[in-house]
């Protein structure tokens, strides 16, 4: 398999002293091409502070981030850019549309801004918009979507430059139970059938029981890692397994999740 993401000894410190905060304390993992990968914690375990550093949102302590033997973490503020407009995606919460937008120009902004053939992003918009069913709302405004097509929405415009891996940070968080569920059905089928690789911090056990494999972060560090079995477990039994090791991270109180 193709290793896409090389994480090693990641830190992240806020403060000095008695009054530092190790919010990453070592952080070590590796992401391979096609993955379906989740990263589950408590609140304030570390989980987002990894996304954001993983995003280039913000700049690590110390540590090495690798996507396909580059390490990020040296690259210049130039070099910075163009890694996130070209190498990954972002899928965020919230949505983040521009209101002033139809869908299909929402999705379609990365390629104005880093000059993109216009033929081939149509034809990469006609295919997610099959993988999302969204063909039909592409004229349409944010405001005039639902939450959920507003996040398929955003979905595609993560996906939209063919990325080397996506983040996908709470992706379901803002959604109900209906469209969570088809939000995230829809980011496996595109994870089984594009070989599409998805990186997704995630509370939710039934989200996360799609994910081929699970990293639990505890106060800053990797502390359990569990693997989908496909050949011999259920999507049912994986879930559970994720519900067994909630407790272990949160003294036993799943609402701290």
């Amino acid at each position: 398999m193709e290793r896409i993401l090389n994480v090693k000894d990641l830190k992240k410190y806020y403060g000095k002293n008695t009054n530092l905060t190790k919010a990453l304390d070592g952080v070590s993992f590796e992401v391979e091409k096609g993955e379906f990968l989740g990263i589950m914690g408590s609140s304030g375990s570390g989980k987002t502070t990894l996304l954001n550093c993983l995003a280039t949102i913000i700049k690590p302590t110390e540590g090495v981030i690798e996507i396909k033997n580059k390490d990020l973490t040296k690259l210049k503020s130039s070099e910075l850019s163009e890694y996130r407009g070209k190498e990954i995606g972002y899928l965020f919460q919230n949505f983040e549309l521009l209101d002033n937008l139809t869908a299909e120009e929402n999705i379609l902004l990365p390629i104005s801004l880093h000059k993109k053939s216009d033929l081939d992003a149509k034809r990469r918009l006609k295919l997610l918009a099959s993988y999302l069913d969204i063909s039909e709302i592409l004229n349409k405004f944010p405001s005039q979507m639902s939450g959920g097509q507003r996040q398929r929405i955003a979905a595609a415009r993560a996906l939209i430059l063919d990325p080397e891996i996506v983040f996908a940070d709470e992706p379901t968080g803002a959604l109900d139970s209906k469209n969570a569920d088809m939000l995230i059905r829809k980011l496996a089928q595109i994870n089984e059938e594009e070989n599409a690789t998805i990186l997704m911090v995630t509370h939710d056990p039934i989200a996360a029981s799609f994910c081929k494999r699970i990293l639990f972060i505890k106060d800053g560090k990797i502390s359990h890692e569990i693997k989908r079995n496909n050949s011999s477990e259920t999507q049912e039994d994986f879930y559970q397994r994720i519900l067994n090791m909630m407790p272990k991270l949160t003294g036993g109180n799943k609402n701290d999740f």
